[in-house]
């Protein structure tokens, strides 16, 4: 299973404002600390704030913060709420009306199901809290920004 880079994105905003406490960010200086188009961030916070991850203060001064502790914030359920669909084929979507031959006989689609289950499920084990690092080496300047491959 592969996390569309919205997902991706929405994590690592997280994962910045939760290193950030009360602190306000923005959404340029997340972009510019991750090297991410602030377009695609602005969709992801406006994401956030809607599902009530993140508070966004509007106007001069303004910026996000996280609207409940990191360690209220559940990864699977970050998961569901940012990714399009979480079948990893075809016939595992709901209301599947699909002409694959196989579908309803193929023992496939049971052992997909099951392991998408299983992921889930072991991302559920995780708040955003137990994704932090217990230090940054130079505060957030520690981070180094990721190259998302094609």
């Amino acid at each position: 299973m592969q996390l569309n880079r919205f997902t991706d994105y929405a994590l690592r905003v997280l994962i910045y404002l939760a290193h950030k406490g009360d602190e306000l960010a923005t959404i340029h200086e997340i972009a510019l600390e991750y090297a991410l188009s602030e377009g695609h961030l602005m969709k992801v916070v406006h994401h956030l704030g809607k599902r009530g991850y993140i508070v966004t203060l509007r106007g001069k001064g303004g910026g996000m913060r996280l609207a409940r502790a990191p360690q209220e914030i559940n990864v699977g359920a970050v998961v569901r709420d940012t990714e399009e669909t979480l079948s990893i084929v075809e016939c595992l979507k709901d209301h599947y009306e699909g002409d694959c031959k196989l579908f309803g006989a193929c023992k496939l689609m049971g052992v997909l199901h099951e392991a998408n289950r299983l992921f889930l499920n072991h991302l559920d084990q995780f708040t955003l809290a137990d994704l932090l690092q217990s230090h940054t080496p130079q505060g957030l300047g520690g981070y180094q920004p990721i190259t998302l491959r094609p």
